[in-house]
C-alpha cells in the first residue's frame, strides 16, 4: 500500500504479512509514529522510500503479529514505544491506561482507551477524529475473544460505537469482504450494507484498502454495532436456537455464528 488514503490524511498504511495493515501517522516535519509495527522491514523500507524519520511507536495488544518488529525498529530509531500497561510486551516503554494521553506532537494527543476482549490489556487509541482499534474492531466486523468473554468484549464495542460519526476506524486487518459476506447472512435486505459491499468489491478489485471507514458507516452495517436490530436479534436466535434476553446474548450469539462460518 504505502500511500496516503485520502487527500490530507495525516495517516498511511503499509502493508505486512498477508493481511496487517500498520498505520503510519504523520507527527511532524518529515516524521511518523507506527502502529502495531508486526514486521519492521516494511516500516522500514516505507520510511527509506519516503525519507521519513520514526519518531514514536505505538501497540495496542500483544499479539506477536502488532509486536514482532519493535525490537528492530528501536535498534535502529531511539523512540518511545506505548502500549498496554497490563500485558507482558518486551520493548515497551511507556505503559498507558484509560484516560492517559500519548502526545506525538503539540496538536495531535491521543486518548488511551481500554478495550478488552481480543486480549485482557487490549487498547485503542483515539484523538483528532482518528480511532486506531487493532483488532477491537474492524470494518463490518469485530475481533475473536481470545481472552475476554461477550460482556466484555461487547462493551468495549459500545464504547467505541458512542464516539463521533465521523470518527475514521483504522484497524488492522484487510478482514472486510468476509466481515461483510457474513452481514450480508445477518441482514440481507440491509441497503446501506449492500452499497458498501459494492464500494468495498470496487476498492479490492483494484487493490486499494477498504479501511479507513468511520463509525457512522459501520454502525449502519457492522452486526456487531447492531444487536438492538430486529433482524439482527432475529438472526442470532435463530442460529442460538433460542430467545437472546438481551443484547450481551445477541452479541454472543452473532460471535459463535461467525466464529463457526
Amino acid at each position: 500500500m504505502n500511500k496516503p488514503l485520502a487527500h490530507q490524511d495525516p495517516v498511511f498504511g503499509i502493508s505486512a504479512f498477508k493481511d496487517n495493515y500498520i498505520w503510519a501517522i504523520e507527527t511532524g516535519h518529515n516524521s511518523v509514529a507506527v502502529v502495531d509495527p508486526g514486521d519492521a522491514e516494511p516500516v522500514l523500507a516505507a520510511l527509506d522510500q519516503r525519507q521519513l524519520t520514526l519518531s514514536a511507536i505505538l501497540i495496542t495488544h500483544h499479539h506477536r503479529d502488532h509486536t514482532g518488529g519493535i525490537k528492530t525498529l528501536t535498534e535502529t530509531y531511539s523512540v518511545p514505544v506505548y502500549g498496554p500497561g497490563n500485558e507482558q510486551i518486551a520493548g515497551i516503554t511507556h505503559p498507558v491506561t484509560e484516560g492517559d494521553q500519548v502526545h506525538l506532537q503539540a496538536r495531535l494527543p491521543l486518548q488511551v482507551l481500554c478495550v478488552p476482549g481480543h486480549t485482557l490489556g487490549h487498547i485503542a487509541y483515539h484523538g483528532e477524529q482518528m480511532l486506531f482499534c487493532g483488532d477491537t474492531l474492524f470494518s463490518g466486523g469485530c475481533g475473536r475473544m481470545f481472552e475476554g468473554d461477550a460482556p466484555t468484549m461487547y462493551s468495549s464495542l459500545q464504547k467505541l460505537a458512542a464516539l463521533a460519526d465521523e470518527t475514521r476506524v483504522y484497524c488492522a486487518h484487510e478482514y472486510t469482504q468476509a466481515n461483510l459476506a457474513f452481514a450480508k447472512r445477518i441482514e440481507p435486505l440491509n441497503q446501506a450494507l449492500v452499497m458498501y459491499m459494492e464500494k468495498v468489491e470496487a476498492l479490492r478489485q483494484q487493490g486499494l484498502p477498504t479501511v479507513p471507514s468511520t463509525l457512522a458507516q459501520e454502525r449502519a452495517v457492522n452486526p456487531f454495532l447492531r444487536v438492538d436490530e430486529t433482524v439482527v436479534k432475529a438472526a442470532a436466535e435463530h442460529y442460538a436456537q433460542q430467545p437472546c434476553k438481551n443484547a450481551v446474548e445477541v452479541f454472543a450469539a452473532l460471535r459463535r455464528f461467525k466464529d463457526e462460518s
